[in-house]
């Protein structure tokens, strides 16, 4: 018998991406608030890899409790018209609690949104898609230190990855290592 070798193609479960460039990111993704609203903060970053240089093709998505503390958000992030089924935006008056940002050729993101209510510290969920990751890989940005159930269980080392800079004007800066050292905390859902 003679062996047979047959090329096979890749399926997209075999292929990591940068894929998400295609139909994932909508207008306006990084504006959970509205420009000018008075409470309106920023949330910025740099994804890094191992070997700490920028993720130019990473997807953040972004979930976060409202001001007053509530999670059920509300519909309108990827507003559609029913005649076109154009992107119509966010209504500019709802706050949804959703953001879906792509990182810029350097690396960088940014998020406006509006300060979360969540009991004990203020934090934001994070949800980052990037190449070489089989699995999305889940954190969180905290705008605060202090007590906490999940930050008390961690080294300080490690606690600090998960704490935002404050900056001036409202600003937080929050950069995501994916691996090696430094790297960020990332969560695991059973």
């Amino acid at each position: 018998m003679t062996a047979r070798t047959e090329k096979l193609l890749p399926t997209p479960s075999h292929t990591v991406g940068p894929f998400y460039g295609y139909a994932l990111p909508f207008p306006g993704g990084e504006e959970i608030a509205p420009l000018g609203h008075p409470d309106r903060i920023s949330l910025h970053g740099y994804i890094l890899d191992g070997d700490g240089n920028p993720v130019p093709d990473a997807l953040l998505d972004f979930w976060q409790a409202a001001p007053d503390g509530s999670l059920a958000g509300a519909p309108g992030s990827m507003r559609r018209d029913p005649v076109t089924g154009g992107f119509l935006g966010r209504s500019g008056t709802d706050f949804t609690g959703f953001g879906r940002v792509a990182t810029d050729a350097d690396g960088h993101y940014a998020l406006h949104t509006l300060p979360p209510g969540n009991p004990g510290l203020p934090y934001i969920s994070v949800c980052v898609f990037a190449r070489g990751l089989l699995d999305h890989l889940f954190t969180r940005a905290y705008l605060a230190d202090g007590p906490d159930p999940l930050l008390d269980k961690l080294p300080g080392e490690r606690r600090a990855t998960l704490i935002a800079t404050e900056e001036p004007n409202r600003t937080y800066r929050f950069d995501i290592r994916l691996q090696g050292e430094g790297e960020t905390v990332f969560l695991e859902f059973r």
